[in-house]
């Protein structure tokens, strides 16, 4: 499954790609328009035709350029980046959970309720993905749209049926693997991708 694993880490760095340079973009331009004005301002406060001139000029070029919808395009972007994000938590064992009294049981021991806790988060995604697929398909069949995209509703919320479907398959993985080997997958929090650890 590894052309899956790729595509779920493609998909969530372009994602946060995007969102990072719309959200650069739009808070640029929300300072450069500021900062047009303050010309203006500067420029009638000092008599200053030419510096007045600029400043107007600057003012309507930038006012021409509508960024109305970064927002709620940052919006949809992330809610599509926490779901896949989530899924690749799951494959990757980055998910926080509180182990404290199932870390102090044997192996033999502690087997079942891991099992038991992987199978009840399948479960659970796959009841979510369910009712959100069934909530797509109704939605789909209406106008609705987003406030400044126009972005038909029913593509946004395609995010809650994709994102808990890959995380059921991901908890099923897990689950699998683990009642194979006895292993779970571990992230160690202190690594940092593409640094290694010189030796001392």
């Amino acid at each position: 499954m590894r052309w899956l694993d790729r595509i779920e880490e493609t998909l969530i760095a372009t994602l946060i790609a995007l969102a990072t340079a719309i959200i650069f973009v739009a808070v640029v331009h929300r300072y450069a328009i500021s900062g047009a004005a303050g010309l203006i301002g500067w420029g009638r406060t000092h008599d200053s035709q030419t510096i007045l001139a600029l400043g107007k000029s600057i003012f309507g070029v930038l006012r021409e350029i509508n960024l109305t919808w970064a927002q709620e395009l940052c919006i949809y972007l992330f809610i599509w980046m926490a779901k896949f994000g989530a899924a690749y938590g799951v494959r990757t064992g980055i998910h926080v959970g509180v182990d404290v009294l199932i870390e102090r049981l044997t192996p033999e021991r502690r087997r079942p309720f891991i099992l038991f806790g992987l199978l009840a988060g399948a479960l659970f995604t796959s009841i979510v993905g369910s009712l959100g697929a069934a909530f797509v398909w109704e939605i789909a069949h209406t106008e609705q749209v987003s406030p400044d995209l126009e972005l038909p509703m029913w593509i946004v919320y395609l995010a809650v049926p994709f994102g808990s479907f890959l995380m059921c398959f991901r908890f099923l993985q897990v689950a699998w693997s683990f009642s194979r080997t006895g292993e779970l997958p571990h992230h160690d929090h202190g690594h940092v991708e593409g640094v290694e650890e010189q030796p001392a």
